[in-house]
């Protein structure tokens, strides 16, 4: 791992464990997601609401910075609601810690020996970590589609896809903003 990236991801960490929400960050949330949406919000770790709402705000500000069209309400809504396949217990702080460490260091063979997806035991945790961590994009697209937000699911699906050119200005926003925070 470089050095920059490093130091990015320690500068990540410490956002996280520092994360905070405040009564106008619940009030923004609540503006751009429709009622059946934010329990899915409010299911993922403070730190995920955090980083969510940083990306909202930051997909908006560089729309608005670009003159990007775009339907913004559908960005902000998929801005929030991005990382919903991670909820409070099934990957935290230091799963995600944990599923970055393994990402880099662990063989391909290692890491699907060792996710499983379901933790009844704790020391099943770890693996469930790296499946959430892996899969969380299609875990929250399910989640959207069974909630009957099927736009915001065919986006949040491929928000860590690589790009292929003939997608939603949306997504392409959301991808940008997410790897600025």
């Amino acid at each position: 791992m470089g050095e920059e990236k490093c130091l990015g991801r320690v500068g990540q960490f410490m956002r996280a464990i520092r994360a905070r929400i405040s009564s106008e960050d619940l009030a923004f949330m609540e503006a751009h997601l429709p009622k059946e949406a934010r329990p899915l919000f409010l299911a993922m770790h403070p730190a995920d609401q955090r980083h969510v709402l940083n990306v909202a705000h930051t997909a908006l500000a560089i729309a608005e910075e670009t003159g990007a069209e775009v339907d913004r309400e559908l960005l902000l809504r998929c801005c929030l609601l991005h990382d919903v396949g991670r909820v409070k217990g099934t990957m935290d702080v230091w799963g995600k810690v944990w599923a970055v460490l393994a990402e880099k260091f662990l063989p391909a063979a290692l890491w699907q020996k060792l996710e499983c997806t379901e933790a009844a035991h704790f020391w099943q945790k770890p693996g469930l970590a790296l499946h959430v961590y892996r899969c969380h994009p299609e875990i929250g697209a399910g989640k959207l589609r069974g909630l009957g937000f099927d736009q915001e699911a065919e986006i949040i699906r491929f928000h860590h896809s690589p790009p292929d050119g003939a997608e939603a200005e949306e997504l392409k926003l959301l991808r940008r903003a997410d790897a600025l925070n």
